[in-house]
C-alpha cells in the first residue's frame, strides 16, 4: 500500500464524516424559527452538497485501498486488527449502496428505510474505521524497533 493511497482515503472519510455528520445534525437535530423555511441552518445545503461531492471520491480511494491493502490482509495468514477491518468492509458496502439510492428513490418508505440504514452503517464505518486506525497505529508502534530481533522468515510474513 503506498502511503497517499492511505492518506488520501484518511482525508476523504475524514470530509465524507464531517460533512455528514454536519448535516444529520442540522437535518434532523436544529429547529428554524422561520415557518416557510425549507432548511433548518443556512450551510444545510452546503453539507449536503459536499458530502455528495467527496463521498464518490471516497469510494474511489476504497477501490485503491480495496486493491491495495484489503486483499492482502484479507490473503495473510496474520490476524492482527480483522475484526475492526471486516467490521469497515461489510459497513463501507451498505453505506455506499444506501447513499446512492437516496440519490434516486422517490418513495417515502423506501426513502425513510435507506436514510435509516445509510444512517446507521456510516456510523458503524466510521466509528470501526478510526479504532481500526488506532490499533494499526499502535501495532506499528510497537513492533517500530523491532526487526533486528524477528528472524528472517518472519519477516517475510509481514
Amino acid at each position: 500500500m503506498r502511503p497517499w493511497e492511505h492518506r488520501s482515503f484518511n482525508v476523504a472519510s475524514a470530509v465524507v464524516t464531517v460533512t455528514g455528520l454536519a448535516y444529520l445534525y442540522m437535518k434532523f437535530f436544529m429547529q428554524t424559527d422561520d415557518p416557510f423555511a425549507i432548511v433548518n441552518h443556512p450551510w444545510q445545503p452546503s453539507m449536503l452538497a459536499a458530502h455528495v461531492i467527496a463521498a464518490p471520491l471516497m469510494v474511489l480511494m476504497f477501490g485503491m485501498l480495496f486493491r491495495s491493502h484489503t486483499l492482502q490482509k484479507i490473503a495473510s495468514p496474520l490476524r492482527a486488527n480483522r475484526r475492526t477491518g471486516w467490521t469497515s468492509l461489510m459497513s463501507f458496502g451498505s453505506m455506499a449502496l444506501s447513499g446512492y439510492l437516496l440519490q434516486v428513490v422517490t418513495s417515502p418508505a423506501w426513502l425513510d428505510a435507506l436514510v435509516a440504514i445509510h444512517i446507521v452503517t456510516s456510523l458503524v464505518f466510521a466509528v470501526a474505521y478510526v479504532i481500526h486506525l488506532v490499533i494499526g497505529w499502535r501495532m506499528s508502534w510497537a513492533t517500530a524497533g523491532t526487526t533486528e530481533q524477528v528472524p528472517d522468515t518472519a519477516r517475510l510474513l509481514s
